[in-house]
């Protein structure tokens, strides 16, 4: 026979289990006949027949359960396939809820690109099927949208900086002469143009809606400044060609043109005046930035206003006495408002520091229990560091708070030191402790460089594997280095068990070549399979293996047994084809019995037995395998006849020796020519039982049959205890209900209370109930007698009129005791009035005598 490998045992989720529990013929009839297979590899191979139908969850949850106690493994296969199935379920729900939240993300108007890189992230960190559809495809989609956003606003960024270097560029040819910047007008046109179209282009991106205010205002101020200064300087070069070609006309307005055609027309030098030229050139750069500070003030971003307010204050100083009074006093208007708002700000920023100030120094209060370790400490004292240098930001520092800040802060570091010296000898230990491993594992090896106990071996390296893994750490450096020596000293402690597990697994191939050479014979030559698995379980007990690998060399050796095996099966079941008749008649009656199991009565479910094992012994079955009512019957005759003849040769043997007395022993006599006496009788009233002629031997079940009829009768009398144990209980309800109500007709019937003491009794009970009178004191006596005669413990205070009870009893020697006469105490009372606590001690008492 083949062996079975052993298997670890696992359990099925309860939420897996289904309301209605089918009956193992169905799950037979469902399973295509896993459940009466003849044997392990037959089942094997339907198992797997009906796993490629891809069976719903539930039928195989019923399936493992009814094969878990039956074919490990069978079982394991089912096993797999649920856990499968489990994680099917579990990867589809995840990929339904990710998918649900991308798409919520990418249908947005807006994409946060701070949502769309937590999706990502938590959901790899979910363990969501990111590489399957429909993630994969969502995934792609946020990942191409979020790259487009960023390459917006990589480009937003570069086009303000080439707007800044153009307008420096146009500044710088206000510096020179006229006829150079005439020059470049040309040059600088086309770059201005090919900003502008760039620009567009950008607000015109479909992503453009998606940028963060943060990123889009800056260009379109850049934008407004750049038109101005250019719309600016180009007006100016064509007021300055003109002037320069007619004396009468009116001159640029800039600086240097102005001496420069002056000087060309023999002219003094103009007094000083803010031509209007320069004077757009400043509005035109200061007036972007006062929108800007006004617009942050409107806002109330402190933070952004404090870097406006500077590009403010800076653009005062260049172009504040060349951009007019109206300007500038808005200019001055908008900084006084920054700075009251900064002001407030650093009112605020104190009132930070004040709070971090006192968390710095509650660090180091409090006693050793209450105050953190080290780990937290240093994780507080950077977390605080910090939050102070973003209170810094945007505002000016406070010096004074600062240094107590510091002090504080290094105080607590003196914790976190030592603490860190501790951890660094700690670090140091288990440097140590490896270092000695290893050099225990090296010595090892040169021990056990003959030793051929390969079991003990692999004990030992996966003792010492696990020492190492329960080493302590050490900085990653330091275990980098000890981690390239630690595998080369386990390499070669594993090298000669390696090559021993090598030479095992080519033995083991030869045996799996036998084992197919033997099952290939048309005759199965048992003792050679039998000996061929002990030569494997040697080898197996010898050397150990992997267990995945082991697993699956054993299986590539049992699967030719459990063939050949199959096939004999196969014959023998062509041999036992006259069987099957009765087996399928068993088969019928189990189905039967389950079927009367399913329902509440007892008379059907015992009716069902009777019939059941009537099947099982064959009766009602002929020699062809159909029903047979003649033959039962003249069977039944004959076994009649034969106990009636049994009956009259015992009648007769009892009356013949009654004339006398019986012989025992006679004395032999000893002389020559003496006659030997007849051997007396072995013992009076003994004689053999003669044969049952005509009655025919009982046929044999198959193994399905077999096991089915021993399954379904165990079924039917736990059902029965069941049913009896319910009816009990319902009776006593019943009874205990009508005492408390003082009806008699919700006593139950006679049937329903069981033994016959309760049936004599039922009449008294009732007259009890009607006539009631009964005191407390005769109650109290009866419960006493209930309890004894239960054999239960009394509560502590009536233990004293227990014992009393007790020796009353032994003096009383021709009286009946209180377990012939617990129906009369009954009767005493449920004449007395109801109470709680004799109702708790009357159940209890009649649990156990209701069931006598």
């Amino acid at each position: 026979m083949a062996l079975r490998s052993p298997q670890r045992a696992r359990t099925v989720n309860a939420s897996d289990i289904p309301t209605v529990k089918p009956t193992p013929s169905d799950l037979d009839l469902r399973t295509g006949g896993v459940l009466s297979a003849p044997n392990a590899a037959e089942r094997s191979a339907r198992l797997r027949a009906w796993l490629d139908s891809d069976p719903p969850m539930e039928l195989l949850v019923e399936v493992y359960r009814e094969l878990a106690h039956r074919d490990k493994g069978a079982a394991k296969q089912v096993r797999e396939r649920l856990d499968e199935c489990r994680r099917a379920r579990a990867q589809d729900a995840l990929a339904a809820q990710w998918a649900e939240r991308a798409q919520a993300l990418l249908a947005a108007p807006r994409l946060n690109l701070a949502d769309a890189m937590a999706w990502l992230r938590d959901a790899a960190k979910d363990g969501a099927p990111l590489s399957r559809e429909p993630l994969a495809g969502l995934r792609q989609q946020l990942t191409e949208r979020m790259k487009a956003i960023e390459d917006l606003q990589t480009r937003v960024l570069v086009e303000r900086e080439a707007a800044s270097l153009l307008v420096q560029r146009i500044e710088l040819l206000s510096t020179k002469p006229w006829a150079d910047a005439l020059a470049a007008r040309d040059g600088l046109a086309q770059d201005v143009a090919a900003w502008q179209e760039r620009a567009a282009a950008l607000q015109g991106s479909p992503h453009w809606g998606e940028l963060e205010p943060r990123h889009a205002a800056p260009l379109q101020t850049a934008q407004q400044q750049l038109t101005a200064v250019w719309t600016a300087f180009q007006a100016a070069l064509t007021q300055a060609q003109a002037a320069a070609a007619d004396v009468q006309a009116s001159l640029p307005g800039v600086p240097v043109w102005d001496d420069e055609i002056r000087a060309a027309r023999g002219e003094s030098a103009a007094p000083a005046a803010v031509p209007k030229a320069v004077m757009a050139v400043a509005q035109a750069a200061l007036l972007p930035a006062i929108e800007a500070l006004e617009r942050e003030l409107g806002a109330g971003h402190t933070k952004a206003m404090v870097r406006y307010a500077g590009e403010l204050r800076h653009a005062v100083k260049v172009h504040g006495r060349h951009a007019g009074p109206q300007l500038e006093a808005r200019a001055h208007a908008a900084l006084a408002k920054a700075k009251e708002l900064e002001d407030w700000q650093r009112w605020r920023a104190d009132q930070l520091r004040e709070e971090l100030l006192a968390k710095a120094e509650a660090l180091t209060q409090g006693t050793e229990d209450q105050r953190p370790n080290g780990r937290q400490l240093q994780e507080a004292i950077r977390h605080l560091r910090e939050q102070w240098k973003l209170t810094d930001q945007g505002g000016t520092s406070n010096h004074a708070l600062w240094k107590r800040f510091d002090e504080a802060c290094n105080r607590a570091y003196q914790t976190v030191q030592a603490w860190r010296r501790e951890l660094a000898a700690q670090h140091a230990a288990a440097e140590q402790a490896r270092r000695q491993l290893i050099d225990e594992v090296r010595a090892w090896t040169a021990a056990h460089a003959s030793d051929e106990d390969w079991r003990s071996q692999v004990r030992d390296l996966h003792a010492f594997a696990e020492r190492w893994r329960q080493g302590g750490h050490v900085s990653e450096k330091r275990f980098a280095e000890l981690q390239t020596q630690w595998k080369e000293a386990m390499a070669a402690a594993h090298a000669r068990l390696e090559a021993a597990q090598a030479d095992s697994v080519a033995r083991r191939q030869a045996l799996i070549a036998e084992a197919q050479a033997l099952a290939a014979e048309p005759r199965l030559r048992l003792d050679a399979i039998k000996a061929l698995q002990q030569r494997w379980q040697a080898e197996a007990q010898r050397v150990p293996l992997e267990r995945r690998k082991e697993q699956k060399l054993w299986e590539a050796f049992r699967q030719p047994i459990d063939a050949a095996f199959a096939r004999k099966n196969a014959e023998r079941e062509q041999t036992q084809a006259a069987l099957s008749a009765l087996d399928a008649a068993v088969m019928q009656a189990v189905r039967a019995l389950e079927q009367a199991c399913a329902g509440d009565d007892a008379q059907q479910i015992r009716a069902a037995m009777a019939a059941l094992r009537a099947a099982a012994s064959g009766e009602g079955t002929g020699r062809d395998g159909a029903s047979d009512a003649t033959g039962l019957a003249d069977a039944a005759a004959a076994v009649s006849a034969q106990h009636t003849t049994a009956a009259t040769a015992e009648a007769a043997d009892a009356v013949a020796p009654a004339a006398g007395r019986p012989l025992v022993a006679r004395r032999g006599d000893d002389r020559p020519g003496a006659v030997a006496a007849a051997a007396a009788p072995a013992r009076q009233g003994r004689t053999p039982r003669p044969a049952r002629e005509g009655v025919p031997p009982r046929p044999r079940l198959g193994e399905a049959a077999f096991r089915a009829q021993r399954q379904a009768l165990e079924a039917a009398e736990a059902r029965l205890r069941q049913l009896a144990a319910r009816a009990h209980g319902e009776a006593l309800t019943a009874l205990l209900q009508a005492w408390a109500q003082r009806d008699a007709d919700r006593i139950p019937p006679t049937q329903q209370l069981g033994g016959r003491q309760a049936a004599a009794a039922r009449p008294a009970w009732v007259r009890a109930l009607q006539q009631g009178g009964g005191t407390a004191e005769a109650a109290d006596v009866a419960l006493l007698r209930l309890e004894i005669a239960a054999d239960l413990p009394t509560p502590a205070e009536w233990l004293a009129q227990r014992r009393q009870l007790q020796l009353q009893l032994l003096t009383r020697r021709h009286e009946p005791g209180p377990a012939e006469t617990w129906g009369q105490d009954v009767a005493q009372i449920l004449a007395s009035a109801h109470d709680t606590a004799r109702e708790r001690r009357l159940q209890a008492a009649l649990k156990v005598l209701l069931r006598r």
